[in-house]
């Protein structure tokens, strides 16, 4: 099994930047790949970022490519998500996610609120 906790969540004025981080336990080489996604108020969760664990692709929603840089620190088990040129819009609850096999998210952790104003 593998834990994900994220955190770095907060309120921020509009053009701003946060830093998330999801650190993950457990069985950790199980994961292939993990990803950020963001659930708005009565809006489904959206896919946001992704980034494979050994070669480090990363891929991004179209709405936050430019704005939004994920990385990951193997060494200390953490997948970062920098966010820049913050807008309302990125008002959310950001969870991370890992995927045993691509396509598969089989982990989650609780999510972080992320506010931002205009």
């Amino acid at each position: 099994q593998v834990q994900l906790a994220e955190s770095g969540g907060g309120l921020v004025q509009a053009g701003g930047s946060l830093r998330l981080s999801c650190l993950a336990s457990g069985r950790i080489s199980s994961i292939y790949a993990m990803d950020w996604f963001r659930q708005a108020p009565g809006k489904e969760r959206d896919f946001v970022a992704r980034i494979t664990q050994m070669v480090g692709t990363t891929r991004y929603a179209d709405s936050v490519m430019g704005r939004f840089t994920i990385s990951r620190d193997n060494a200390k088990n953490v997948v970062y998500l920098q966010m820049n040129s913050l807008i309302p819009e990125d008002t959310a609850v950001y969870y991370c996610a890992g995927e045993k096999t691509p396509g598969r998210y089989d982990y989650w952790g609780q999510g972080t609120q992320v506010t931002v104003s205009s």
